[in-house]
């Protein structure tokens, strides 16, 4: 690496940053997006399929009332409908359907959405030009067949978005398929041996929708219809179990419109889940008559922060450093290290048996919200949280042991979650093999690093045998081509809507931390991904959505991602550093104030996607610190290392399979 990376003079106006000032850029940026009490919320993307499905939600209930709600409940009804099918009319692509999210590509689930709502709040006859040409675009997909072919044998999300047209009489119930929602009545326990047509987190809409399909289109076999009728009640108080005191299942406006609009339209209008559901929605609408997918990412934004920035620190991390740099990165990192900081960290885990899916106490969800649920990815986002917490913030003994009580529950959580098949699935260990509920290499990847991080807490062969069985697990996942898929992050500009550079990375980053960067499979995931650099510098991105152009884009947090792994090393190219290549073109993007776009990497349930605001932010900022922390090493040591482990309270972690 020959780029200047965290010494010298500032560079003169118009000259190129310097990556150790881009990363002083960055830095000073994320502290100061975290709220008063210290850690940082973020902001989810506003949603057109999030917003139809509220307004669908509303007027459900709405049009079930006899009459018409009184009072201020009436009012806010209006007023948000209002807004939000106006807003709907102003975000329409050119090709006449709606993408998730304002950066997103028209799909046909969303479009069907969109028609719905309007119908279902009497506004179709406003915009008959906009409804002709998004009919168009749903005839030009396949209608009904093309829906279903988006999701395949999946019914998670495709039975709902089928509900919600035939509640609003876009589509006759016959084509909505039937939903058991009597399988809500066994334990929890026994999910995983039901073989649910629906994923596992999705038990709110399978009971809901289950029961409007019921209603609407009851079965002709009598032994079904009295074995359905029974079941009502009992899977009513199944959901009213499960839903959180914010009113929001998961915190997702989908999920709880799905219910509020499924028990709405089958009697139940005035049934406290219901209620509280739209509350939840009330909530959560935007000043602009929008609503996001979800309430907020807060812990999964704070974990990712304090990571990012703490890694730019090397073992020597004393203010007496050799290197200025890193002295500078230490005393600007010291506001971060604050204890209030860690008691909301530590405050975010689930310290009970989970309502939602049964989960044993110990993990950590995406927020610090009632509707957050513990999984698989946010627990070693937090437990790597803390390991860096533990190692750079000189934590008294008191403070480091409850930090390590908490890492104990939570690395145990994550233990007991593993999978036969040696993988981490997101929510609970053995649910099915519908996407998202079943293993996932990023997962599994996250999970063991995490676990390394903190395996001196745990018994050595029940920690061993989990890291054998998670690297056979992952080496079965890896393509041919040497990459690997991930199960929570994708790329819509690829013709499968996946993001296998997302899913390399957090890959190569287990191997990097357990120095297995020289095995053949880390390799053959190293050398894919260097070939995946466009001309300019970058990595993934796609089609500019905002420019309508064709032209190749990259993202800034698959640019930051695929440099987070490759700053470990030099892979040259003609003489000239990939790593060079790729640095300059994020620094540029600092430097210019470009790097804060965000893209729609993410995915929310099936094939729903997302951006969030911080994440080219945070994903920046991890870039750069790995980069100014490998220059700190090669300036101590006077060498260029290829290759470093990550290093915990001074100790390589090391494990030979």
């Amino acid at each position: 690496m020959t780029m200047d990376l965290c010494e010298g003079e500032p560079s003169s106006k118009g000259e190129p940053i310097s990556v150790h000032e881009a990363w002083h850029l960055v830095a000073r940026q994320l502290l100061n997006e975290r709220n008063p009490s210290g850690h940082w919320i973020g902001e989810l993307s506003t949603s057109a399929l999030s917003t139809a499905t509220a307004i669908s939600a509303i007027c459900s209930y709405r049009n079930q009332c006899e009459g018409k709600p009184s009072g201020e409940s009436f009012e806010w009804m209006e007023s948000v409908v209002e807004q939000g099918v106006q807003w709907l009319a102003d975000q329409q692509n050119e090709d006449g359907g709606w993408g998730d999210t304002d950066l997103s590509y028209s799909n046909i689930s969303t479009t069907m959405l969109v028609l719905a709502s309007w119908r279902l709040s009497n506004t179709l006859d406003r915009w008959p030009n906009a409804v002709e040409r998004a009919r168009g675009y749903i005839d030009n997909q396949g209608g009904v067949e093309g829906l279903r072919r988006r999701y395949g044998e999946d019914k998670t999300f495709a039975v709902p978005i089928l509900a919600n047209a035939a509640i609003a009489g876009e589509v006759d119930w016959k084509t909505v398929p039937v939903l058991p929602f009597e399988a809500a009545c066994v334990p929890q326990s026994w999910y995983r041996f039901m073989q649910m047509p629906v994923v596992s987190y999705a038990i709110p809409a399978l009971v809901a929708i289950g029961q409007a399909k019921y209603r609407n289109d009851p079965p002709r076999n009598p032994l079904s219809n009295l074995i359905r009728k029974l079941s009502v009640s009992r899977t009513l108080r199944v959901l009213q179990r499960m839903q959180p005191s914010s009113g929001g299942f998961l915190e997702a406006i989908p999920l709880t419109s799905f219910v509020v609009m499924g028990l709405s339209c089958s009697g139940h209008a005035d049934h406290p889940v219901v209620e509280n559901g739209l509350r939840f929605i009330r909530d959560s609408v935007r000043s602009e008559g929008s609503w996001p997918i979800d309430t907020n990412l807060a812990t999964w934004n704070t974990s990712l922060s304090i990571s990012a920035l703490s890694q730019t620190l090397a073992p020597d991390h004393t203010s007496t450093s050799k290197t200025r740099g890193a002295h500078d990165r230490r005393e600007l990192l010291n506001e971060m290290y604050q204890p209030e900081l860690l008691d909301w960290l530590l405050g975010c885990q689930n310290l009970d048996r989970h309502p939602f899916t049964g989960a044993k106490p110990g993990g950590w969800g995406w927020s610090d919200l009632s509707g957050a649920v513990p999984d698989a990815d946010d627990t070693p986002g937090a437990l790597l949280a803390l390991r860096y917490w533990a190692d750079y913030a000189n934590p008294d003994g008191a403070t480091l042991e409850r930090i390590r009580k908490a890492v104990r529950a939570g690395g145990n959580w994550l233990l007991s979650l593993q999978n036969r098949d040696g993988g981490w699935p997101t929510f609970c260990r053995g649910w099915g093999k519908l996407p998202f509920d079943r293993s996932g290499s990023d997962l599994t990847a996250h999970a063991m690093r995490a676990l390394n991080a903190w395996k001196a807490e745990f018994s050595e062969s029940v920690i061993e045998a989990a890291f054998r069985r998670g690297w056979r697990y992952l080496e079965r996942q890896q393509r041919p081509d040497g990459s690997w898929l991930p199960l929570w992050f994708g790329n819509q500009d690829l013709g499968d809507e996946e993001n296998p550079l997302y899913g390399t990375v957090k890959v190569l980053l287990a191997f990097r931390d357990f120095s297995l960067e020289e095995s053949a499979p880390a390799q053959r995931g190293r050398a894919w991904l260097t070939k995946q650099q466009h001309a300019d510098g970058s990595w993934g991105g796609g089609r500019s959505i905002t420019e309508r152009s064709p032209d190749l884009v990259g993202s800034i947090e698959e640019t930051a991602l695929a440099l987070e792994i490759l700053a470990d090393g030099e892979d040259n190219s003609g003489g000239k550093s990939l790593n060079d290549m790729g640095l300059r073109w994020l620094c540029d993007r600092v430097q210019e104030k470009r790097y804060t776009q965000p893209s729609p990497i993410g995915f929310y349930f099936a094939k729903l996607w997302y951006h969030e605001r911080l994440y080219p932010q945070i994903f920046t900022a991890a870039a750069l610190s790995r980069a100014c922390r490998v220059q700190d090493d090669r300036l101590r040591e006077g060498t260029k290392p290829a290759h470093r482990a990550e290093p915990h309270n001074g100790r390589e972690n090391r494990f030979s399979k």
